[in-house]
């Protein structure tokens, strides 16, 4: 140790010297410090206080540098236990458990002295009715029917009601429901029925609405597919699935890489036939432990894997939820079928009779600040990092618009993400909901008013009807409260587990022991979280490495064992890094020989656009622990990459689009050659940028756009080229009164 401390150590404080580990986590969790008395310490304890007989003493106080520090002072016939804890441990609180603790440990050298240690149970009776039984009360008597069931009985409420809008174009409730039953029974004539899986990829239409509707009233299950995908994930999902019949679109048809045992329909294509079915409401018998969708999430082994939810999970969920939320109102829905988001903005407004704006993806941030402007909506449930985007983009168009009840799920919210809302929605109603897929959509709530937010993260809340939430120890026993431990859902939620992956559904769906129903199973969600005293839970983070990216679940292993693929890749890590707060980003790490360019190129080929790394560090040895392990802490933020020498814009688009950039993304100044990527910018950025596109241009430029032309000089050559397009088909006359009322157009 003297050694260590003299050399290349000397200047670490001694905690770090010796552990390795950085301030401000302590060198130990917790202390046993021991000391023997026995009759001699007994005597001089006797002479000491008849020395001092007439002498008023001071009462020493002991202090601890650690969570927890137990002095044992052995006096031979006795032992006195003192206990310190260190902020914000409540020390009554470890008392009791040290209390009990001794107890059962007492009762087991009598009972039982072969039992291993870790066994006991160190939870006071009290304390563990509370966080098993009392905080979790949740039992309603709530009537739960298929979806499609519900629905059927809103349309036959409502029927001239408007149940869903795109664009110019809408659906009532009796429009929406008869094309449904259309293509049900024509589903029903090719085999669709229960357990049969049907594909949906479709970019936002109305025929989506209809497709998945159509899909649940046939008696089968829907299967979201994202055309944005690349091939080769969408053809392992519909393989891996199973679909026999799969939903799209016309102008889908050449970016399909389905096998031929796939039966292809083009909805638009096909309505002529299939507008010939019967119109009436099929009634197909629906099994409650029937599947009702699969959703694809990321998988730590380099695959997505399916959630396969039933019916009765889905229905559980909704049943709540369409009394939790002003649904009646109407909602805007802008996210991927693809994300159990939707599964509340889409169901429940449409099991309440209210109406459904579609927002394109594209366009989220650009749509919903047109929503919130004209009013109307009720409720909107987003992400926490939409709702940043959203607000400062209303920020910048000096608009607040209006709704009623924003419902936040998908990521960590903190309570400084919604300081836009405070200021200008001070009366709207914020509810952060968690839940993972795998416990159908939302499993716990917390619900205040925005202008009651204050800083740091916000609180997860307590579970919703019919479900039960514990907090449970490596041992699987329940954790007192102020305790982390890993999160752990049961009840009416808990979905059938992965789609032929009956090892991963045994690893995480585990029986239930608190539960005395039979079968009853408990998921464990992998988060750390911790029961508060007043019975709410808090997010702790996770207990591996799965992260979340803008609402978005992604598996670290599965984007690292993609660029491990590589030909010129030796090692490969990835992190999720927060370097500015607020933007947390996908960062990776490489051991080889590739360009950045290149890699983002081959995982585009089989991961989606926000599992795509925005940064590359590239190293000559990855830094590792003493235990041979990747030194994740000791990676090194990445570093902004400008594209070569600097090269001032040239042209008046090429200067505009470089302050949009600049605004964006935070820089001085942006180069021609500069790559959006290598500058930090990722899928939400790009939301921005197009914003600022539309607005300034007047022109929609897709995401994909971005991603295949990623330098200002490329960007700008397509807006370029939109603009001389749309100004070709103008008269003289025309381009002049542009030229008029637009200095960039006149230029």
């Amino acid at each position: 140790l003297a050694d260590l401390l003299r050399h290349e150590h000397a200047s670490l404080p001694l905690a770090q010297r010796c552990s390795g580990v950085a301030a401000p986590a302590p060198l130990f969790t917790s202390l046993l410090n021991y000391r023997y008395s026995g009759a001699r310490g007994r005597s001089q304890a006797q002479q000491v206080e008849q020395a001092g007989e007439g002498v008023r003493g001071i009462r020493m106080q002991e202090r601890t540098n650690y969570p927890v520090t137990l002095s044992v002072d052995d006096l031979g016939e006795a032992f006195s236990l003192n206990a310190q804890v260190a902020a914000p441990a409540n020390a009554r609180q470890v008392c009791r458990m040290m209390h009990t603790a001794l107890e059962r440990l007492v009762e087991a050298l009598e009972v039982s002295p072969a039992r291993a240690i870790g066994s006991l149970d160190v939870l006071p009776e009290t304390e563990r009715r509370l966080v098993v039984d009392e905080w979790n009360q949740t039992d309603a008597d709530l009537p739960a029917a298929p979806v499609h069931r519900s629905f059927e009985e809103q349309a036959e409420k409502t029927p001239g009601a408007t149940a869903v809008v795109f664009g110019a174009d809408s659906l009532t409730y009796a429009e929406l429901n008869a094309r449904a039953n259309r293509l049900a029974r024509w589903l029903r004539g090719r085999g669709v029925g229960a357990e049969v899986r049907v594909g949906v990829l479709m970019e936002r239409s109305l025929e989506m609405v209809v497709s998945v509707l159509g899909v649940l009233k046939a008696g089968g299950a829907y299967v979201p597919l994202d055309p944005s995908y690349p091939a080769e994930r969408l053809a392992y999902m519909a393989a891996h699935s199973g679909l026999p019949v799969m939903l799209t679109q016309e102008r889908l048809l050449g970016r399909l890489p389905f096998e031929a045992s796939v039966e292809v329909v083009a909805l638009d294509a096909r309505w002529g036939e299939i507008e010939t079915e019967d119109a009436t409401d099929p009634a197909v018998a629906v099994d409650p432990r029937g599947l009702a969708y699969v959703l694809y999430t990321s998988g730590s082994t380099g695959r997505p894997k399916g959630v396969a939810v039933e019916h009765t999970q889905v229905a559980a969920y909704l049943a709540w939820a369409t009394r939790a939320y002003p649904g009646g109102g109407g909602s805007a829905m802008h996210s991927s079928l693809s994300f159990d988001l939707t599964i509340t903005s889409l169901f429940v407004p449409l099991l309440c009779g209210g109406a459904v704006e579609l927002v394109e993806e594209e366009d989220a941030v650009e749509g919903l600040a047109r929503v919130l402007e004209r009013g109307g909506r009720e409720m909107l449930k987003l992400t926490p990092s939409h709702l940043r985007v959203l607000g400062e983009r209303l920020a910048e168009r000096g608009a607040a618009g209006g709704v009623g009840c924003l419902v936040v799920g998908g990521e960590a919210l903190i309570g400084e993400q919604i300081g836009f809302w405070i200021r200008h929605l001070p009366e709207t109603v914020v509810i952060n909901e968690y839940g993972p897929t795998e416990t159908a959509v939302g499993c716990s709530i917390h619900s205040q008013r925005l202008g009651e937010t204050g800083a740091g993260q916000v609180s997860i809340g307590r579970p919703v009807a019919n479900t039960r939430i514990y907090v449970l120890d490596t041992r699987g026993q329940p954790a007192p409260a102020g305790v982390p431990g890993e999160l752990c859902v049961g009840g009416a939620q808990v979905t059938r587990g992965y789609l032929g992956r009956p090892g991963v559904t045994a690893e995480r769906f585990v029986p239930d022991p608190f539960s005395g129903e039979g079968g009853a199973r408990l998921y464990r969600t992998g988060d750390r979280a911790r029961w508060v005293a007043d019975g709410t839970l808090e997010f702790l983070g996770r207990l591996d490495e799965q992260v979340k990216i803008r609402g978005f679940r992604i598996e670290l292993g599965e984007i690292e064992a993609r660029l491990a693929d590589h030909a010129a890749v030796r090692e490969a890590v990835v992190l999720a890094r927060e370097d500015v707060p607020g933007d947390r980003r996908l960062v990776a790490y490489v051991v080889g020989d590739a360009e950045a360019e290149a890699l983002r190129a081959h995982v585009r080929q089989s991961l989606p656009e926000y599992m795509v790394p925005s940064a590359f560090v590239f190293l000559d040895a990855l830094p590792l622990t003493v235990n041979g392990k990747v030194d994740r802490k000791a990676l090194p933020a990445p570093e902004l990459a400008a594209g070569g020498e600097y090269l001032a814009p040239r042209t008046p688009v090429e200067e505009v689009l470089a302050e949009i950039w600049v605004e964006v993304l935070g820089l001085e100044r942006v180069g021609v050659h500069d790559n959006f990527f290598d500058l930090g910018g990722h899928s939400l950025l790009i939301m921005r940028v197009l914003a600022h596109v539309q607005a300034t241009f007047d022109l929609k430029i897709s995401i994909r756009t971005v991603y295949s032309m990623p330098t200002l000089e490329a960007m700008a050559g397509e807006i370029e080229r939109r603009i001389y397009e749309d100004v070709a088909t103008l008269s003289e006359d025309e381009v002049e009164q542009l030229a008029e009322s637009n200095s960039l157009a006149r230029a």
